[in-house]
């Protein structure tokens, strides 16, 4: 699966990620989030349309095209791609930030639940991993969903991203797909010589022993290491019992595919961690089959 990083964010140091991949800590610890929120007056034929988000705007549309029945779709698409978090900021500074929330797929697999004209869920997946939290969300929702629900793995589902498939009723993925990837990381960079040598000093100003620990500008204590390991362990194993319990796998088995390392899909199939090899038109027919009608996929 994937990686934890820890960063510093605001008040707190630490934030608990499974991602499968590197971030200088330094260029967080440098941002101070301001969310504005504001209305946009836009004047047409001398009338004023109060615009106040993107999602008042789709919900609405969305009911109104669903209670015209103008959707002429069966089935809802819903993607997960780029990291996964459990909410994103409206309006994201970071042009070339790519990732998604749990609580977007979360709203959207309700939604379809709610819609009498929509018979299945596909959850398509392209990432790396994220936020336990987040995969555990869309796990559950998935699982506990009364439609048909389906998560098609592509380039990868890797770690959270993995997770999050296990809630499925049946997970497809090509033979070249990157899965798995069970395991926790929190591993980070500690900028504490490069400061000295920089002549830069780190001023200790915390209530607790462990308030700042795992902040890049200072070393890691040997009581530190074994808290944050602690944490690291708790969650590796509630990664696993998840996997066993969502793939019905033993969780011995599990226990020794959850190295961390992934796995490409024909060997993730023999292993039990996804169900079938292919992409779009195997899961199509498998669904058509599974819901007796032509796929209409809306997104």
């Amino acid at each position: 699966m994937g990686m934890e990083n820890l960063i510093k964010e605001g008040g707190e140091k630490k934030r608990f990620e499974f991602w499968n991949g590197k971030r200088d800590a330094r260029v967080f610890k440098l941002i101070a989030a301001t969310v504005v929120v504001f209305a946009s007056a836009i004047i047409i034929k001398d009338e004023i349309l109060w615009q106040f988000s993107d999602d008042d705007f789709f919900e609405d549309e969305y009911l109104e095209q669903t209670d015209e029945g103008e959707r002429g779709c069966n089935v809802l698409g819903i993607e997960l791609r780029g990291e996964l978090a459990t909410y994103i900021l409206p309006n994201n500074p970071d042009a070339e930030y790519d990732g998604c929330a749990s609580e977007d797929i979360l709203y959207s697999i309700e939604t379809a639940e709610e819609d009498a004209s929509i018979k299945a869920i596909i959850l398509e997946i392209d990432s790396y991993g994220g936020n336990p939290v987040a995969a555990e969300e869309v796990a559950v929702a998935l699982k506990n969903a009364k439609k048909p629900t389906v998560a098609l793995i592509r380039g990868a589902g890797v770690s959270a991203a993995y997770f999050a498939a296990t809630g499925a009723d049946i997970i497809f993925a090509s033979k070249n797909s990157d899965v798995g990837g069970i395991g926790v990381t929190m591993s980070y960079l500690d900028y504490s010589r490069q400061d000295q040598e920089d002549g830069l000093t780190y001023n200790q100003l915390s209530s607790g022993e462990f308030k700042d620990a795992g902040d890049p500008d200072k070393p890691l204590t040997a009581k530190e290491r074994d808290l944050l390991m602690r944490d690291v362990n708790i969650m590796h194993q509630n990664f696993v019992e998840a996997v066993a319990q969502n793939r019905d796998l033993d969780i011995e088995k599990v226990k020794i595919l959850a190295d961390g390392a992934t796995m490409l899909g024909q060997m993730a199939q023999e292993n039990g961690l996804i169900d079938q090899i292919g992409g779009w038109p195997e899961m199509q027919k498998y669904l058509e089959e599974k819901i007796g009608q032509d796929l209409e996929i809306c997104w």
